[in-house]
């Protein structure tokens, strides 16, 4: 279906259902894309790893080197992905990055060990060495995770908040944050539902049954959802916000210039405001921003890899630690909608470092459960969900704040290759950060010093967004408005 501009469009008809400006029906939309992409992969990681786990004894270093493979995928593609959405729009890219996530859950569902697979189960098991029956399937899991993580990356959180940075302007924080809170909101659901899918101590679905019908799911939705995406409101003769256009005589319109038959949205000039990838690269914002949110980030993605197999450890059982997950993102769900609002209302660095510093405070409540249980007197399950609500307090409240600072401070020009570039940073940091605690965990038989320095850091990334200060417009710019 093409969308034209024309005297009559329908589009733009729709965009203004039930006198609701598009822009927040397309939060709801973002959410439940947000949900399909970063649920199931990423925030029920741990329950994954406890069933591949069980499936096929391999160690936590092995399971997290998935991850990190992942975030050399992000590294490297990065900078594409943001190109591509500038490029693209964003329901291309949509399209693109569902499909991709829908097949690689049906690939995951088929990793097998080679006595497994058909075609080796009928041969002579001896002749094939032991080093291929273990490695065999890890591979396979390997190269499956780093496809769905593509599909994902597509999508999933650059794209999405491209999607918002492109629709709101003074409302930016509270869009990007009631999109992550809808996100939540289906996880509420999602991550009880996957533990008790994938419990290896149940006879349930069993984490194979599990992949395929997430595959399944999301290739159904893929037309449907994409079909709904608006790529930038000026397509439809409208301006973020909702606000009126104005046609070339500064008068306000309906949604076009008289006598063109023409959205004046269209008409408006860029903000001078506005940085080009390369002007944003040329001010320290821009670094402490993308290193701030890697510091930030290595705690949570150690914590989405390893929290299910650290309570396992404790005795917890798998479903029992789904809900602690989901505690965790029930408070994140509310608070992405209280970051939003505070992100808009007051300064959004000072605000992420309040935020970050309450997740770095969590994490020290997990370490030391023990001794909290027995200075307080209180069971150490109730401790726990402590943490739990202490760290969905921080993780929510910064996340919609750490998106929404870059369409402040850069615009919305080239906001998908700033946003895509950042990550390259970001992701070389967060290549150790789902190894480094496997790896202490396997030497150690602990967690606790890896994730007390993880905090560390954490505090440390959010010091650095108090230094980040709004740049000034870029030079060529100011000449350029001072000359006009």
């Amino acid at each position: 279906m093409a969308f034209g501009v024309g005297a009559f469009n329908p589009a733009e008809a729709r965009s203004r259902m039930r006198g609701v400006f598009y822009g927040w029906w397309l939060v709801p939309i973002s959410g439940v894309v947000h949900m399909t992409t970063s649920v199931p992969l990423f925030h029920a990681m741990g329950l994954w790893f406890v069933a591949l786990e069980s499936a096929f004894g391999w160690n936590r270093t092995q399971l997290s080197l998935a991850f990190s493979f992942t975030r050399i995928e992000g590294g490297i593609l990065g900078p594409i992905e943001g190109y591509l959405v500038d490029r693209l729009g964003v329901r291309r890219m949509v399209l693109i990055g569902l499909s991709i996530l829908g097949v690689g859950f049906l690939l995951m569902s088929q990793v097998r060990d080679s006595k497994d697979i058909p075609i080796v189960r009928d041969l002579p098991f001896e002749i094939l060495p032991d080093f291929v029956r273990i490695v065999e399937p890890a591979l396979m899991f390997y190269l499956v995770f780093m496809v769905m993580a593509l599909g994902q990356g597509l999508s999933g959180w650059l794209t999405m908040n491209t999607m918002l940075n492109n629709w709101f302007t003074r409302h930016k924080a509270k869009a990007m944050g009631y999109s992550s809170a809808i996100g939540r909101l289906g996880a509420l659901v999602l991550i009880p539902a996957i533990a008790w899918a994938v419990d290896p101590e149940q006879d349930n679905f069993g984490w194979s049954m599990t992949a395929m019908l997430l595959g399944i799911v999301t290739l159904i939705m893929v037309i449907p959802v994409s079909r709904l995406i608006r790529n930038k409101p000026e397509d439809y003769g409208l301006l973020p916000d909702g606000d009126e256009p104005r046609d070339t005589t500064g008068t306000a319109g309906t949604g076009g210039t008289a006598g063109t038959g023409r959205p004046a949205a269209r008409r408006v000039p860029p903000s001078d405001g506005d940085f080009t990838l390369r002007d944003a690269l040329r001010t320290p914002t821009f670094w402490l921003i993308s290193f701030g949110q890697g510091f930030t980030s290595m705690v949570l993605i150690a914590m989405m890899a390893h929290l299910a197999p650290m309570l396992w450890d404790q005795g917890v059982s798998v479903p029992m630690a789904g809900w602690v997950v989901s505690t965790y993102t029930a408070m994140s769900m509310i608070f992405q909608i209280v970051g939003g609002y505070v992100g808009d209302m007051i300064s959004k660095r000072f605000a992420y470092f309040v935020f970050t510093s309450i997740q770095a405070g969590a994490v020290v409540v997990l370490v030391f459960v023990p001794e909290i249980s027995v200075l307080l007197g209180l069971p150490s399950l109730v401790v726990v969900f402590g943490f739990a609500i202490m760290f969905g307090i921080g993780f929510g409240g910064r996340n919609p704040i750490s998106t929404s600072i870059r369409g402040e401070y850069f615009g919305r020009s080239s906001f998908g290759k700033i946003m895509g570039m950042s990550q390259v940073p970001m992701n070389i940091m967060l290549l150790g950060a789902p190894i480094y605690p496997a790896i202490l965990h396997d030497m150690q038989g602990s967690y606790d010093f890896a994730f007390l320095s993880l905090a560390f850091l954490n505090f440390i990334g959010g010091a650095m967004f108090l230094l980040a200060k709004k740049p000034s417009k870029p030079v060529s710019r100011q000449r350029a408005a001072a000359s006009g």
